[in-house]
């Protein structure tokens, strides 16, 4: 699978949105959200979108506990991007796809 399917990604639907207090055994994470473009049980966050220094985050979809709607941030170009918070269980695994240097001998 290639990189460009991970960024152009469909927008996530199907998550209940939660709109009330925090919870004591979920994390908070912000970003904007997609379907992961090969397995429907997991998503993607793409953590500060618009940002010097953006993230791409995969988690499973069972490991979310609630969603709620934030800000949107606006592109250059006067393009909303509809960001959201993920609420995600503590202890979850997630996996962080990070952008690095290929070198003679990359360096992790």
């Amino acid at each position: 699978m290639s990189i460009s399917s991970y960024l152009e990604a469909k927008p996530l639907d199907g998550l209940a949105k939660y709109a009330g207090g925090t919870s004591a055994d979920s994390v908070p994470l912000a970003g904007l959200p997609r379907q992961h473009p090969s397995d429907q049980g997991k998503l993607l966050l793409i953590y500060d979108p618009l940002g010097d220094n953006p993230r791409v985050m995969e988690f499973k979809k069972d490991d979310i506990t609630h969603v709620e709607d934030i800000h949107s941030a606006i592109t250059l170009a006067g393009e909303g991007v509809p960001l959201v918070k993920l609420w995600v269980r503590k202890g979850a695994v997630g996996v962080l796809m990070q952008p690095f240097e290929v070198k003679e001998n990359p360096e992790f």
